[in-house]
């Protein structure tokens, strides 16, 4: 198939993307690339316990992240609080899923450091593992909140879950919806350990290079 200007551009956008995501700093810190491995070990091993654990038993939701991530929970209430109860509601789940966002934005955009992105989006992906085991809770209503009461003791609108899919009608898919939710969450977290994985690579492959020349 002859190649066209167009199908010519499409491979420089895809060509200028790749190189941005797997930018790689052209001199690498040796006790930086030792400490982005520690931190990749430690994410690695910790990811594998958020994703290998059933949604069911709220790893995440009693892991120290879940204490980070409840901040945002209870600002991203406040702040979408402004357009209505429902998007309140739904505005603690948006919340904590925008923070690592953000994060990862600054990594990527403002600082170039690729790896520290994918870090970011693996605080992406465990945000929706966090979230997942709460949206399940909307058939139960026994899950713990904030406040020290559950959904079951709280009146109509207090347990977020319960109250979006109710009101969305979408109460009788929850199962379904906190699965995809938890399994959305778990592929994410692959593709960032992928991600980092490959930068490493390509740090070790760069520091070699210098400690070449140095010899």
């Amino acid at each position: 198939m002859p190649e066209t200007a167009g199908t010519r551009e499409s491979y420089n956008y895809l060509g200028v993307a790749k190189k941005l995501v797997f930018y790689v700093p052209p001199q690498i810190s040796p006790f930086g690339f030792y400490l982005r491995a520690a931190v990749y070990v430690v994410l690695f091993i910790w990811g594998s316990k958020f994703i290998f654990t059933p949604m069911e038993s709220n790893y995440a939701g009693r892991s120290f992240l879940h204490l980070v991530n409840l901040p945002f929970h209870e600002a991203g209430h406040v702040f979408f609080g402004f357009f209505g109860q429902f998007i309140g509601s739904l505005g603690g789940s948006l919340g904590q899923l925008l923070m690592p966002l953000i994060c990862l934005f600054a990594m990527f955009v403002t600082t170039g450091d690729t790896f520290g992105a994918s870090v970011c989006l693996w605080w992406f992906g465990e945000n929706f593992l966090d979230i997942a085991p709460y949206m399940d809770d909307a058939n139960e209503l026994t899950m713990m909140l904030l406040g020290g009461n559950t959904g079951s003791s709280s009146p109509y609108g207090f347990h977020d879950w319960e109250y979006i899919l109710t009101e969305a009608g979408l109460y009788r898919y929850t199962d379904v919806l906190a699965r995809a939710t938890f399994a959305a969450g778990a592929f994410i977290m692959v593709l960032s350990l992928v991600w980092g994985g490959i930068l490493l690579l390509k740090q070790y492959g760069s520091l070699k290079e210098q400690v070449g020349k140095t010899e």
